[in-house]
């Protein structure tokens, strides 16, 4: 997900963002932990999209 996507994105939709990438992440984690993904790049993507979503949301004050 693009800066500029995320930015078009009301609060109540960056925040439901959030809480959904970092449970698919916490559940990749760990299922690349019991058998390696076919693609393990994918876990480097949804972290650094995670942390793309916590800026915006930081710029944005909300908490």
């Amino acid at each position: 997900m693009k800066m500029q996507e995320i930015r078009q994105l009301d609060d109540a939709d960056l925040l439901e963002q959030i809480r959904n990438l970092k449970k698919k992440y916490e559940q990749l984690k760990i299922l690349h932990k019991v058998q390696p993904l076919e693609n393990p790049l994918e876990l480097r993507e949804l972290r650094r999209t995670i942390a793309r979503l916590l800026t915006e949301k930081n710029a944005r004050g909300l908490k």
